[in-house]
């Protein structure tokens, strides 16, 4: 090969390698810590007046129902959409709560908001609410997925149901101790992990009106209710494709 020849080649080379191993300079996401052990930073309490049902005692935040209403503590984000959420509880005795997902407010006024809701109680509240997926709507059917079901709201208002196999045992939650939550949302489809077990799944086909983003929210269902929260982590994730989400 001529030297001529030789420099024309190792152009092209180098123009290839330019054009097909350019960096990515896009930054991977990042675990963010949405509680910092020591002060409500961040979060807002709902209802107005509910304030004092939210406190910061040794690292966790501690939620005390005070009436018999939906006290709310919601993170000052409110257009999350897909994301995982890590997090631990502890109930006292017993207690309803939960964790609300893009949440937003109830044009109803029926309750503070609307938005799927991964509920928790103490053992032997019941499969209607420990590991259970609540849906709080406005204007559509509420249909229950009990912990150990996979759930379908599918576009002509019909539900198809299974059976999680195996299901979440109640030995596996932990009475007054801590339990880790694992939360994913990807498009129209949802997953509830207690303590590494997928207690409950759902996917919303009803796409015209599907919840896409919100709020993320703690929740005390009822008066007497003592919970905790720690470790509370997010990743926010990129949007499942158009083959990824079943419509």
């Amino acid at each position: 090969m001529s030297t001529r020849s030789s420099c024309i080649a190792c152009g092209i080379l180098l123009l290839q390698t330019a054009c097909f191993s350019a960096p990515n300079h896009a930054t991977p996401p990042k675990w963010v810590d949405l509680f910092d052990g020591r002060t409500l930073a961040g979060w807002q309490s709902i209802p107005r007046g509910s304030q004092d049902d939210w406190s910061v005692r040794d690292g966790a935040i501690v939620g005390r129902g005070s009436g018999n209403r939906l006290s709310y503590l919601v993170w000052k984000e409110k257009d999350l959409a897909d994301f995982e959420l890590t997090l631990r509880y502890r109930i006292h005795g017993q207690g309803n709560s939960g964790i609300e997902i893009r949440a937003m407010p109830d044009p109803s006024g029926k309750r503070p908001f609307v938005g799927y809701h991964a509920d928790l109680g103490h053992v032997g509240i019941g499969p209607h609410i420990l590991g259970a997926w609540d849906f709080h709507f406005a204007q559509r059917h509420e249909p229950a997925c009990l912990r150990g079901t996979r759930l379908t709201l599918q576009p002509d208002g019909s539900l198809h149901r299974e059976t999680i196999q195996p299901p979440l045992p109640l030995s596996a939650v932990h009475r007054d101790h801590w339990n880790r939550v694992r939360i994913l949302a990807r498009g129209n489809q949802f997953e509830f992990f207690i303590n590494g077990k997928l207690a409950s799944a759902f996917c919303d086909q009803v796409t015209a009106r599907h919840f896409q983003k919100g709020r993320i929210g703690l929740q005390i269902h009822d008066a007497g209710t003592r919970v905790e929260f720690k470790d509370i982590r997010l990743l926010k994730i990129k949007a499942l494709s158009k083959k990824g989400i079943k419509n």
